[in-house]
């Protein structure tokens, strides 16, 4: 077995240091968008954590179900002021991660974490782990408590 990428052995140092129980994995395809992810766990599209990152008064990273899209407006307004979509090189600055591959933990500082309420549904969900092909899952609740995430309601009407 081949060791995991730098950035995921990270995300795995993190979820340790947090006294989380799971384990990074690295698949074989890439779970760079949700439907992919999805598909490479073996789960319902749902249950993938999308990590979207704002750019605002201050970063506002927006853990989203991976079958929603994010309202954006509703976002602002939870995040208290005006936001839009982040520049890769603006996530990678606040977050450590490239898109595709960011992490909801593991970040140079604690960022504004909102946590969509649909992923509750689920009773695990999955989000990348540093690199578009690696992973982890956890369970929603955890994944609140350990972002110090607000569950807010982040589905644009029509997912």
């Amino acid at each position: 077995m081949t060791a995991l990428p730098r950035a995921a052995r990270r995300v795995q140092a993190t979820l340790h240091d947090l006294g989380v129980d799971a384990e990074v994995v690295e698949l074989p395809d890439s779970t760079r968008t949700a439907p992919e992810a999805a598909a490479a766990v073996g789960c319902e599209v749902g249950a993938i954590v999308k990590a979207l990152v704002f750019a605002g008064e201050r970063p506002v990273l927006a853990l989203v179900s991976g079958s929603n899209r994010a309202d954006e407006d509703r976002l602002a307004a939870e995040a208290g002021g005006a936001v839009e979509r982040a520049t890769p090189d603006y996530v990678r600055e606040h977050t450590g991660y490239a898109i595709g591959g960011v992490s909801p933990v593991g970040h140079p500082e604690p960022l504004t974490t909102l946590v969509d309420e649909d992923l509750l549904r689920h009773p695990v969900v999955w989000a990348a782990a540093g690199t578009p092909r690696c992973v982890f899952g956890i369970e929603p609740a955890r994944l609140v408590e350990v972002t110090g995430g607000r569950v807010v309601r982040l589905a644009a009407a029509g997912g």
